[in-house]
């Protein structure tokens, strides 16, 4: 990678990039405030047509989640939910340009799954995690963390933070009842699939929910707390989200950790639980991300976990720390500027956030392979 990831003292003495500030942030519990189109620099009549665009672009996926999961990961063993699922609500989203709220639809108030941009939110207590001092560098092995048992073999001894956060660990092993092969297995041969090789930690990337469960396993370990409870007191009662959001583990998911009973919860939607969250929160979490980090007066995340967590991984460039995909090469949002970042999810779930347009963007249930031309269309709206 271009940007050495440790965060060490000579990391902390670089020049910071001053964050960009909103002209507005919405106090928590007030109704947002709100822009015209046409003073937020947007074409009216071109901006509702991208609005209806995505309205009309729905994913033709069950509202009912738990069969929708169920489909989408049909295909694969050891599928059954072991976290809870609720029925979605309709195509919804919000734009937000400089801070002001410019457009809605839907349903955004409603505290829907979000499925893999919980992993947004992980890889954010990471990051705090590590402005603590708590992780004294991403190139730490995890086993010096956490009891040791997940990390015992040789292949996965000496996998480090660095390659957890961006899904380049190839951690061999089960974890609640899930092994690491079962999940999006390569090939059409069921029986070959255990004994598949597996490349060595680094050497490239899988999107993987159980490795992904086992980083947020490894994070509850160095914070020696519920993750929800982190997250709502570092990150969301600060930016002012509302009280409906919650985190849900597994039913298998509970660890004590200092004589504590405590529930481990996953990076995603793929067995139910995860985050369920309103696009409101949603577009907070977002404009956190375009002020990298800060939110006001308070530094929520620092400077240097934005510029990492936005560093190209060297065998996939267009990802970052989970689930901060990129388009430094413009190739997943043409349309988009270089800079722009989207926390995705399945569904299709999106948090889009662009620093160039001052611009921020949730939008919810539209059909994965319709985000790219939403984006295009919403941004031709620009005048």
């Amino acid at each position: 990678m271009s940007v050495k990831p440790v965060f060490v003292a000579a990391v902390l003495a670089l020049q910071a990039i001053t964050a960009h500030a909103s002209d507005y942030l919405p106090s928590a519990g007030a109704t947002w405030a709100m822009r015209l189109p046409e003073k937020a620099g947007f074409d009216p009549a071109k901006l509702r047509a991208a609005i209806d665009f995505a309205i009309a672009q729905e994913s033709p996926a069950p509202r009912d989640l738990a069969l929708a999961t169920t489909l989408n990961f049909a295909r694969e063993p050891y599928d059954a939910l072991i976290g809870p699922t609720l029925p979605r609500g309709a195509p919804t989203g919000l734009v937000i340009r400089h801070g002001y709220l410019v457009a809605q639809w839907g349903e955004p108030d409603r505290a829907d799954m979000t499925f893999s941009v919980t992993k947004s939110f992980l890889s954010t207590l990471v990051g705090i995690a590590l402005d603590r001092g708590l992780i004294r560098s991403v190139n730490d092995p995890v086993r010096g963390y956490m009891p040791a048992g997940p990390f015992e073999s040789e292949h996965n001894r000496s996998i480090t933070w660095n390659q957890m956060l961006r899904q380049t660990s190839n951690w061999q092993g089960t974890l609640w009842g899930k092994p690491d092969w079962a999940d999006r297995p390569t090939g059409d041969d069921p029986l070959a699939w255990p004994t598949l090789p597996v490349p060595a930690p680094g050497a490239a990337w899988e999107y993987n929910d159980v490795r992904v469960n086992l980083l947020a396993l490894a994070a509850l370990h160095v914070w020696k707390q519920p993750l929800p409870d982190v997250l709502k007191r570092e990150v969301m009662d600060p930016i002012g989200a509302s009280s409906s959001w919650h985190w849900e583990g597994y039913e298998n998911s509970w660890v004590e950790i200092d004589g504590q009973r405590m529930h481990s919860v996953p990076g995603g939607g793929h067995w139910g639980g995860g985050m369920f969250i309103s696009a409101w929160d949603q577009a907070r979490f977002g404009l956190l991300c375009l002020q990298r980090g800060r939110w006001g007066s308070r530094q929520i995340y620092s400077e240097q976990w934005y510029r990492f967590a936005s560093t190209p991984t060297d065998v996939h460039p267009a990802y970052g720390v989970m689930n901060w995909f990129l388009n430094t090469d413009r190739k997943s949002l043409p349309a988009a500027p270089a800079d722009a970042i989207a926390h995705v999810g399945n569904g299709a779930n999106m948090i889009y956030v662009d620093p160039e347009h001052d611009l921020v963007v949730v939008v919810r249930w539209i059909k994965d392979d319709q985000r790219t031309e939403f984006i295009a269309r919403l941004l031709g709206a620009l005048r």
